[in-house]
């Protein structure tokens, strides 16, 4: 086995990584093309910059992604190290000082006798040796081909269209009806009705509500089978009703026609505690996003695990490219970690380094690779990419519509209370955390 493990990329996946191999004995080799080469988006050339925030979001345990940074505390995290020590008030939420922060980062690597840090370019994978490659969303072009190279041409995407996501508790069942277009299949689309009011007044708000401005970087180019639903509006006020709110071959058993218009509901995961809004990527800003859907009846008080969004963005298929253990089906020597896995947000990516890292180190020191319980914040991010449909795979960030219900709500007519059901799912993640800690330190 190589002594020396390579990671390609020095962000917040790529530096977590790095210190999960280091803690373990192993020696690393960072690449990270800062300030030789920047990206469009970041400004430095300090490992770790974070370039859109400078919240880690919210910092509760009854949170799930305040889960996951509590169990990256307690799995040795140094981003959560640096994050807690460059802290800045910002209530509830955990936000910090980013040029304190990438410099603690930065610091912390550079002075570790068991990391060198290379600053240049990688564009292809090396041909030797356990590699993991986290070079998150801007994934260079020649790297990204020879990544396709070994996934596989139909795997890789360079574009992100995401549609929201609801969960499933905080829709109104009453307002809604299962069905298939003419009756095909098992009816496990969830469809919510409009009528020609209601759908008029959707689209006069859709059409007058705020957009996310575009980055420095982006282009507004997109896709003609991605078009954010805004422009598909802007097209004229009956484009949704032939596009992805078309009505026809449903009929609503309550009135027995099919109504004006219809938005289309998928379940997004197999417990069905997840639903997909078919066709409505966006970049309204999400607190538009939240006054104008929920104007679709049977929506009125959608909560949501997941908003919508478009940009550019650099992931694999991961249900068909990755192992639980992050690393590539094709070539089990090369880890992916960070977004580039189909994890969306700052902590989810920081998190697959995290994983990536551990399993790397386990495989030169020849033990077993380890995949976290589904109970915990970590193995709900990657029971997702193992299990999401991949005809319809989007990069997901951490909720509690991943995690397997609460024992609790079994058998119960009525549900406990939301607070109370994410109060027991993170204390039972966190006992299976330190249990499966237990066993991993002992093999």
């Amino acid at each position: 086995m190589p002594e020396r493990v390579t990671v390609i990329g020095g962000g917040l996946a790529g530096s977590e990584a790095t210190w999960q191999l280091v803690r373990r004995g192993v020696r690393v080799r960072l690449y990270e093309m800062r300030p030789r080469k920047l990206t469009p988006a970041h400004r430095t050339g300090k490992l770790a910059e974070l370039v859109c925030s400078n919240s880690l979001r919210s910092r509760e345990i009854t949170s799930a992604v305040g889960l996951l940074k509590e169990e990256m505390r307690r799995l040795g995290s140094l981003i959560m190290e640096a994050a807690l020590a460059s802290e800045v008030p910002a209530g509830k939420a955990l936000a910090v000082d980013r040029e304190l922060f990438a410099a603690y980062v930065t610091r912390r690597l550079e002075e570790h006798p068991l990391v060198e840090i290379v600053r240049e370019e990688v564009s292809r994978i090396p041909p030797e040796g356990l590699v993991i490659v986290a070079t998150g969303p801007l994934t260079s072009e020649a790297l990204a081909q020879d990544l396709k190279r070994l996934t596989g041409e139909d795997y890789f995407h360079f574009y992100d269209a995401i549609a929201p996501i609801v969960y499933a508790d905080s829709i109104d069942w009453d307002r809604v009806f299962r069905a298939d277009r003419y009756g095909k299949g098992e009816g496990a689309y969830v469809n919510c009705p409009l009528t020609r009011e209601e759908y008029e007044r959707f689209v006069e708000e859709l059409l007058r509500a705020e957009k996310v401005p575009l980055k420095d970087f982006e282009e507004p180019r997109y896709f003609e089978g991605c078009l954010p639903i805004e422009v598909m509006a802007e097209r004229g006020r009956d484009t949704l009703r032939f596009g992805p709110m078309k009505p026809k071959g449903l009929i609503d058993p309550r009135t027995g026609r099919e109504p004006y218009a219809v938005v289309q509901l998928r379940p997004e995961n197999r417990e069905g505690t997840l639903y997909n809004m078919v066709g409505f990527q966006t970049k309204l800003k999400y607190r538009e996003q939240e006054r104008v859907f929920r104007l679709i009846p049977g929506l009125e008080h959608a909560e949501f695990a997941r908003y919508g969004s478009i940009h550019r963005n650099s992931f694999v298929c991961a249900p068909r490219v990755l192992k639980p253990t992050l690393q590539l089906r094709s070539c089990e020597r090369v880890f992916l970690a960070g977004q580039i896995t189909g994890v969306e947000g700052y902590v989810e990516s920081t998190a697959m380094g995290l994983i990536a890292g551990i399993n790397a180190a386990r495989l030169i020191r020849g033990l077993a690779s380890v995949v976290p319980p589904p109970e915990t914040a970590h193995g709900a991010l990657i029971r997702y990419l193992m299990e999401a449909d991949p005809r319809h795979f989007q990069p997901m960030n951490n909720n509690w519509g991943l995690f397997p219900p609460p024992a609790s709500d079994s058998g119960r007519r009525r549900k406990l209370p939301k607070r109370e059901r994410y109060r027991l799912l993170a204390e039972r993640a966190l006992q299976a955390l330190e249990k499966w800690l237990r066993e991993i330190d002992e093999a």
